[in-house]
């Protein structure tokens, strides 16, 4: 599918005059690593400046300069962390908030990314959608929680209905862009080449539009938190969110922390996912191959 893709890509760009190796050069310039810099090196670095921030964050806790009740050391919440494991809570909660954020993920996916091919291909289709999906995406989380509250209640449907609608907006958005964004030549070709309706969708505008779909999909990973965190102040006894809010109600500024610090961790980890499986997906790809990114 992939070798496909790139094959016709090559072939409908030759009439701009280029060899195969300057458009290599051309299109992986733009993700050439900075000269002297290793890719060790870099990497290690990405991870320096997050770790100094969390020394001098415990430095200034410990020398009084942050209050412990605005902003406690990180190795009280450390600590913390280890007494909620302990009780059992802490991963009780962060189960339940992974549950309802990936039954979310797959619904709202599937519904974005079916949405989005139907309306790249058909131009009846965007008229019947496109508007009043947009015209719904423009909506904040915060406006529909009582429609939300009235239609599916306080139990686990109205969590995952919100983050289903957060995580569609971003996959059918970058699906429609993507098939649009397709090079027309490239159909021609495969026309040519004798692929029929099927074979030229699966073999050439699927993997063209493969680069805009993986970008939606790190982009709906990190609103799938974004909206269950507005979903986990609905009435709940369970997730993170409830954590968070629990937390609030006490004071107890220690969890609060310790629940940010799981949702970056949390959006480190499934975006970096995500970059494993562009890598692998798309590793046909001039910019995405193995040192190109």
């Amino acid at each position: 599918m992939a070798t496909l893709y790139g094959t016709a890509a090559v072939a409908a760009g030759s009439g701009a005059g280029q060899s195969a190796g300057e458009r290599k050069t051309l299109q992986s310039g733009a993700t050439r690593r900075a000269p002297g810099i290793g890719r060790g090196a870099l990497l290690a670095i990405s991870w320096l400046v997050p770790l100094l921030v969390v020394l001098m964050w415990e430095a200034l806790a410990r020398t009084g300069a942050l209050s412990p009740q605005v902003l406690p050391a990180p190795s009280r919440v450390v600590a913390k962390a280890i007494e909620l494991i302990r009780d059992g809570r802490l991963l009780s909660d962060l189960g339940v908030s992974l549950l309802r954020a990936a039954v979310g993920f797959v619904i709202g996916g599937a519904i974005g990314f079916a949405l989005g091919t139907a309306v790249g291909f058909s131009r009846l289709a965007e008229a019947v959608f496109d508007r009043s999906i947009q015209m719904v995406r423009a909506i904040p989380f915060l406006a529909l929680l009582p429609l939300v509250i009235v239609w599916f209640g306080v139990d686990e449907g109205g969590k995952i209905s919100l983050v289903s609608l957060g995580v569609m907006f971003p996959i059918y958005i970058n699906t429609v862009l993507g098939i649009r964004q397709v090079d027309p030549k490239l159909g021609e070709l495969g026309r040519v080449a004798g692929l029929d309706d099927w074979q030229l969708v699966r073999r050439i505008v699927l993997p063209g539009a493969l680069p805009s779909i993986l970008a939606g999909v790190r982009y709906a990973l990190a609103v799938a938190w974004l909206a269950l965190v507005v979903a986990e102040t609905i009435a709940t006894t369970r997730g993170i969110g409830f954590l968070a809010m629990d937390a609030r109600e006490f004071l107890q500024t220690d969890v609060i922390v310790l629940t940010i610090v799981i949702y970056a961790a949390i959006g480190v980890l499934s975006d970096a996912v995500a970059r494993v499986l562009e890598r692998r997906w798309l590793s046909w790809h001039p910019n995405y191959a193995s040192g190109g990114r």
